[in-house]
């Protein structure tokens, strides 16, 4: 017997899916586009040009040098790497905001596999302020030859380094629930998700190859990073079907049965 659905149940079921629309979503898709935007060029400036500028491979002494020139440098290096990770935590939560209609657990799954990466990281930039203790001689290291505090100081860069490889493979791992979702959303385009899965394939293989064969300079990533750029701009530009959305937040906001 199919049970009549009554007038309050109704009400209330308009009322619940006017809470879960209360938001524009094309408000929080865009608000999602610019985090994701405005997390890169911090994360570039802080884990690829500052090392790449000042860091000698095989050359501790002018790697010393180098830093402590230009010691302002390296500081806003480090700055700008936690800017970055603390713009990702919000970015994070507004696309759970924007996908929990698609799917409550994955959606859960990416934030969970995103938010674990982001203390990694953090921790992980004290290599670099341990490395301004020593060339700063905060402590004493009078016991250190210079030789010996040049090595020191390149096993602590060494560290880091090996740091964001392990942060990577979460900002890997978050990527795989991310593009399940858009490709399961019916409202953003479904080869932004396949992308955006190929850019976690691509971290991870990266991590993998630099763990386990750190002699290997092949980097898949520099390959498949167009998802995480193509999602971020169509958010921003196209955000999301907002019919589409709303169909997903009615299914999410219903009861069974």
């Amino acid at each position: 017997m199919l049970k009549t659905r009554r007038p309050d149940d109704q009400t209330h079921y308009a009322a619940r899916m006017r809470a879960v629309t209360a938001g524009s979503p094309n408000r929080t898709a865009r608000l999602a586009g610019a985090l994701y935007l405005g997390l890169a060029p911090f994360s570039f400036f802080g884990i690829i040009y500052v090392p790449s500028v000042l860091i000698v491979p095989g050359d501790a002494a002018a790697t010393a040098s180098n830093i402590m020139a230009s010691e302002g440098l390296f500081r806003t290096g480090i700055l700008s790497h936690l800017i970055g990770q603390t713009i990702f935590i919000f970015l994070v939560l507004t696309l759970y905001t924007l996908l929990k209609p698609v799917h409550t657990g994955h959606a859960r799954a990416m934030v969970v596999l995103a938010l674990i990466g982001i203390p990694i990281a953090f921790l992980n930039e004290l290599n670099h302020v341990a490395v301004l203790h020593m060339l700063n001689g905060i402590h004493d290291m009078t016991a250190l030859t210079t030789a010996q505090l040049h090595t020191q100081m390149m096993l602590f860069l060494d560290l880091r380094a090996s740091g964001i490889v392990i942060a990577q493979v979460f900002w890997g791992l978050w990527l795989l629930p991310l593009g399940y979702l858009i490709v399961r959303s019916g409202f953003l385009p479904k080869v932004l998700g396949i992308l955006v899965i190929v850019g976690g394939l691509g971290y991870l293989i990266d991590s993998v190859i630099l763990l386990r064969f750190p002699t290997v300079s092949v980097t898949i990533g520099q390959f498949t990073f167009v998802g995480e750029l193509l999602l971020p701009l169509w958010l921003l530009v196209k955000g999301v079907n907002v019919g589409q959305w709303e169909q997903r937040g009615y299914a999410e906001a219903r009861p069974p049965g």
